[in-house]
This record gives C-alpha cells, sequence and structure tokens, in this order.
C-alpha cells in the first residue's frame, strides 16, 4: 500500500495547524494536513504561489518567462475587448478568490463581473465569467483536473487552458466531459455582449 503525502512548506513557529502532525503508528507516515483558505493567507511571501482546492494544497514556483508572455498577450487582448464591450474586468495573478473556507485560487488570467471588480474587494469578487490558465510543469495537472472541477463548481462558464509548449487551448465549459482543442482561434461569446472576443492563437503564440 502506498501512501500519498502533501508537500508541506516550512511555517513560522507560531503558524496554526488544522490537525496535530503526529505520525501514523502503523505507517510511519505524517498525517496529511487539511488547509484552509486563511492558512494560505498566512504563507510566507516566498516567491512560490499557493493556493488550496478542497483542502488540498498547490504550490506553484516563478513560472517561467514563457509562461509569463501568453499572460501578458491574453490579458491585454481580453482588456481590449472589454474596454469596449463593457461586461467585466480582466485581472490576472497574484489573486485571492475564494468561494469557501477550503478555496483560494490565483487564477493566471481571469474576468470578474464588473459590478463585483469595481469595489476592489477581493472578498466581494465571485462570478467569474472566463478562467484561463497557463500551463507549466508544476501545474499541468492541477490546472486541468482539481482546479478545473473546482471553477465548474463555482459556475465558470468559460475555462481556457493553454499550452504554450503545444500551441494549443483546451476549451472547458461546465458541460463537457471532454474539451474542444483549438489550435486556431479562440472565441468567447460573453451574455450581453454586442460583438465576440476573437484571438487568434498565432498571434498569442508568436515567437518573441
Amino acid at each position: 500500500m502506498t501512501a500519498h503525502l502533501l508537500w508541506m512548506p516550512t511555517m513560522p513557529d507560531d503558524f496554526p495547524l488544522p490537525f496535530s502532525c503526529r505520525r501514523d503508528e502503523r505507517m510511519g507516515m505524517a498525517v496529511p494536513l487539511y488547509y484552509t483558505a486563511d492558512m494560505v493567507r498566512a504563507m510566507p511571501d516566498d516567491g512560490n504561489r499557493y493556493e488550496v482546492v478542497y483542502g488540498q494544497l498547490l504550490v506553484t514556483p516563478a513560472p517561467r518567462a514563457w509562461h509569463q508572455v501568453l499572460v501578458l498577450r491574453l490579458s491585454r487582448a481580453l482588456s481590449e475587448y472589454l474596454d469596449r464591450e463593457t461586461l467585466g474586468i480582466v485581472l490576472a495573478s497574484p489573486a485571492d478568490i475564494s468561494w469557501g473556507p477550503d478555496v483560494l485560487v490565483q487564477p493566471d488570467v481571469f474576468v470578474v463581473a464588473a459590478e463585483e471588480a469595481r469595489t476592489l474587494n477581493w472578498s466581494r469578487m465571485r462570478t467569474l465569467l472566463l478562467v484561463a490558465e497557463v500551463l507549466s510543469p508544476t501545474t499541468a495537472r492541477s490546472d486541468r483536473f482539481i482546479k478545473r472541477l473546482r471553477y465548474r463548481e463555482a459556475g465558470v462558464p468559460l475555462y481556457w487552458v493553454v499550452d504554450g509548449d503545444q500551441r494549443s487551448v483546451e476549451v472547458w465549459t461546465p458541460a463537457d466531459e471532454f474539451p474542444a482543442i483549438e489550435r486556431e482561434r479562440l472565441v468567447w461569446h460573453p451574455a450581453g455582449a454586442t460583438q465576440p472576443f476573437i484571438l487568434e492563437l498565432e498571434a498569442l503564440f508568436r515567437p518573441i
């Protein structure tokens, strides 16, 4: 039988733990922790990105430069579109999006409903119209599975998983069991818009 342990970063001496870290008498392994959003907010500012989904801690090191280029390009394209279609505000990580005590996510790029974004209060930003995660070697599994399921549970209507190495995007809606793989262009038809958002992937993935 294999025990799967959750990686736990070094924490301050006074950091609150929800369960004791005793060792299991039979397995000789540390008991995994169930993390909360408040615990993640108390994590050290050490250059890592900390998130929690369903109580599971997700730790992401500093992203690659190509990742950041794609985040910037996608954010810029969405911002220009939303300047014309004033339905929401595009934001990017770092962020503090939470739908409960055991979840805090920092999407790479996301669009918040305009009325919630105008509050400038993370706790009021709960309606995400679009979420995009740009894959990196350390985030591919969580972006495609646990975070995708949490976004679906939160009612996010459209989720893009951007693969900069393969020059493609997985397009998910809450009803999908499998993604549509887009290699030509991204299209978003938000409710109430007069025109759709269209981004050619050739432009998104163009060399620097």
